[in-house]
């Protein structure tokens, strides 16, 4: 019997089904996880279809929710339509949507980006989201409604100039928020968490300088790890949230000043 006392029963994800992009690796993972351990159902995508099914069959065998894991480019209009539908068809609904999949390409010096490098960063970081939460809120719109996220970036607020079209991508995931929260209340809620620096396999790659650096940049001291998501995640995508969209939610270690 569920104890409706107890403020932790209103994370719960019991009966709901949540689809995380970017969701085989990093930050979409600690989220697959949590939301499956939580009681909720799973669609993982990513660009590697197969990497989505190992973790999908692990979340099963750990947590005994179904999940199912998809191949899909976030950055094709049409594969998001295509995602969208199999995530219906298999489950009958999807309640939670997080869009995590993101990019950010190096390059040399802003003259030196190419029309091409800044489409595909655009169409990962912005387009994508944009038509996958389309594709999915009138399903929620005809059903119970639903919880959309979108995971920007500290680059949104506080660019560098290694980041400019990443920037420009995640600061628009911000307006979506603040758009599409009006647009389809009060039956879907629509968040965004925006992280800073986290320390997940991708920081593998960073200069050893630039993880050095984190020390005297950001307030905590240190980069995040990457299950220090979660707590965000999990707010936003339950019943715990239930008076909040429209917002940005800041998870950086105290970096960045500007919210957006």
């Amino acid at each position: 019997m569920t104890n409706t006392n107890d403020p932790t029963q209103q994370f719960r994800l019991d009966g709901k089904v949540a689809l995380v992009t970017g969701g085989s690796r990093g930050l979409g993972r600690e989220m697959v996880m949590a939301f499956a351990r939580c009681g909720a159902d799973v669609v993982i995508a990513s660009r590697k279809e197969e990497a989505c099914v190992l973790l999908a069959k692990e979340v099963e065998n750990e947590t005994g929710q179904r999940a199912l894991g998809v191949g899909a480019h976030v950055g094709k209009w049409e594969e998001n339509e295509a995602l969208a539908k199999r995530a219906l068809d298999h489950f009958g609904k999807v309640d939670v949507l997080v869009n995590n999949a993101g990019m950010s390409p190096v390059y040399d010096g802003v003259g030196s980006i190419t029309e091409a490098l800044y489409d595909k960063v655009m169409d990962v970081n912005l387009k994508g989201p944009f038509r996958l939460s389309c594709a999915l809120a009138e399903s929620m719109l005809e059903g119970e409604g639903g919880s959309i996220l979108f995971v920007s970036s500290t680059a949104a607020v506080q660019a560098t100039p290694g980041e400019v079209p990443y920037g420009a991508a995640k600061a628009g995931l911000h307006s979506l928020t603040k758009s599409l929260s009006r647009t389809w209340a009060p039956k879907i809620r629509v968040n965004c968490i925006m992280p800073g620096a986290f320390m997940t396999d991708i920081s593998k790659a960073w200069p050893e300088a630039m993880v050095k650096g984190l020390e005297s940049t950001i307030p905590m001291g240190r980069g995040g790890q990457p299950n220090e998501i979660v707590g965000a995640a999990l707010y936003l995508a339950s019943a715990a949230s239930a008076y909040t969209t429209g917002t940005v939610v800041k998870v950086d270690g105290g970096f960045a000043f500007d919210m957006g």
